[in-house]
């Protein structure tokens, strides 16, 4: 729902840096809520996509190239402006697993280690667009690697299961 209310201007509209209110190719560019926006070191954004159909990396196919790119260049350009940092200072990706399943894409500075920005959970958004012209279904088909903590949910069924 917060996701949602973003979206709709319900809430943290004052905190929108940057819009593309496209319902197809569009998305808000805030400001992470982990991020107190008093310096740059931590500087951390998130993409939030308008459409809501497209929940995960998985749903991702050609077809959503042109939100893909709008978003790495909308977003590296407003981040630019806003705050002075060029895009070769930003890491730019989407988890997977991702923590709530609403297509999103984090903005973070180079040297910040954010947490899930390591290669077990961060998928570089300018991969992602390679990987999707290359093929279209290439994330419905490909085997995804990711960790979990051993107090997730998903944690817990993998051990029922025997798998861990």
């Amino acid at each position: 729902q917060w996701v949602y209310n973003i979206l709709e201007k319900k809430a943290e509209a004052d905190r929108i840096i940057h819009e593309n209110p496209d319902p197809s190719n569009g998305f808000v560019l805030v400001p992470d809520l982990k991020w107190n926006q008093n310096q740059l070191d931590d500087l951390y954004l998130i993409a939030l996509v308008h459409r809501r159909e497209v929940k995960s990396l998985r749903d991702l196919t050609a077809e959503h190239l042109p939100l893909l790119r709008n978003i790495l260049q909308e977003g590296k350009e407003a981040i630019a402006k806003r705050f002075g940092v060029p895009a070769s200072q930003l890491r730019i990706y989407l988890h997977y697993q991702p923590s709530y399943y609403h297509l999103h894409v984090h903005f973070t500075a180079l040297g910040y280690d954010a947490p899930g920005s390591s290669v077990e959970r961060a998928h570089l958004l300018a991969d992602v667009i390679d990987n999707l012209a290359m093929d279209s279904t290439y994330y419905q088909k490909r085997a995804l690697t990711f960790a979990l903590r051993a107090d997730e949910l998903l944690f817990k069924k993998f051990q029922e299961a025997g798998k861990v």
